[in-house]
């Protein structure tokens, strides 16, 4: 017999429902950046409440502003820097392939891209032929404008969208840091009221495995500015300090060292210094993109209190499933599903 009471309970929870999936809806587009700006609230959290906002007395408000201000300059400086470099690198690519587009090609390659290995005869007998017709030399030209805009205008978009998300990402965290002590208070009332003490103790690991990935990810990225900065001075290699920083980045991707010390290796070669290049590829090689392998699992164990399989297990996985965030979501994850089953099997079954 259906109570009278159950079709209110039923629309109630129906209402709850349409709510919760109109919110989840709304802020699906911006998903990603949301849950970022918690990773790195959640990581300098601790400093802000416990150093800086003491000190300003605790004004939020200024301290807010003050927190923000700094990750806007951690993140837009060495933007800045590296997108004048590339602009840098562009005009002078463009003042260096300006001439043979102008004047043609001159009759023989360079020699070391003629001296390479299986192909330097062929790209040497191509160049003789474009070198001696203009209208080859023409559409060739023809056939990389159309894909190269393609890129440039792919490649901006890729950047608009980056820096979309990161002004998203520093606008959350403002107000997350303004209103960090309300939030805390209100995620602990809701796992309590969910879990229990189990409830906090999960939250308390979730905030502890998110610490550790974040220091994994950092000092992973240190190491190997510091290691790819070294190789690049042994090298002679020009602004060695600024492909550093490059590499600290750029190590937040997986292929980011390498096309780093990479191109670094291949201009050693185009200069003439063949010993230096293979030095520098066998350098980045086994030092600077090993450094990954097996630092990064180490510090993010360490710092999350997991064992290193499921680290690596949770961030492979995280990425493959939810993309960057996944770094996160992934070991969290597998930390909380550990939680769980390490309180599941310590329990004793009741007499």
């Amino acid at each position: 017999m259906i109570e009278e009471s159950d079709p209110k309970r039923l629309a109630q929870m129906a209402l709850v429902v349409l709510l919760i999936i109109g919110c989840v809806t709304v802020l699906l587009p911006f998903i990603g950046a949301v849950l970022f700006a918690f990773v790195v609230w959640m990581c300098t959290w601790r400093f802000y409440a416990e150093k800086l906002l003491p000190r300003l007395g605790g004004r939020a408000l200024l301290g807010a502003s003050l927190m923000t201000l700094a990750l806007i300059l951690v993140t837009l400086l060495p933007t800045l820097i590296l997108a004048g470099s590339l602009a840098n690198g562009a005009d002078n690519l463009i003042e260096f392939v300006k001439p043979y587009i102008e004047q043609g090609l001159p009759a023989k390659p360079p020699g070391w891209l003629s001296g390479l290995p299986f192909i330097g005869v062929e790209i040497e007998v191509t160049w003789g032929r474009i070198a001696g017709s203009r209208d080859e030399l023409d559409a060739l030209v023809r056939q990389f404008v159309v894909p190269a805009r393609q890129f440039a205008l792919a490649l901006g978009g890729i950047a608009a969208n980056g820096l979309l998300q990161l002004a998203l990402v520093l606008f959350v965290t403002f107000f997350l840091y303004r209103d960090g002590v309300a939030i805390s208070k209100a995620l602990y009332v809701g796992a309590r009221k969910l879990g229990g003490e189990l409830g906090e103790n999960m939250l308390d690991k979730a905030r502890d495995t998110v610490v550790g990935v974040m220091l994994g990810i950092v000092g992973t990225a240190a190491a190997q500015g510091a290691v790819a900065m070294l190789g690049f001075l042994i090298a002679s290699v020009p602004q060695a300090m600024l492909l550093g920083f490059a590499t600290f980045f750029l190590s937040m991707i997986p292929i980011g060292p390498p096309l780093i010390w990479g191109s670094a290796a291949a201009w050693l070669y185009s200069e003439g210094q063949t010993g230096w290049a293979i030095f520098m590829a066998l350098y980045g090689l086994f030092v600077i993109s090993s450094i990954d392998n097996f630092l990064k699992p180490i510090l993010i164990a360490r710092g999350a209190g997991l064992s290193i399989l499921l680290i690596a297990l949770g961030v492979l996985g995280g990425v493959l499933v939810f993309g960057f965030i996944g770094i996160f979501l992934g070991p969290v994850l597998l930390a909380l599903g550990d939680m769980l089953l390490q309180r599941w099997l310590g329990e004793e079954p009741l007499a």
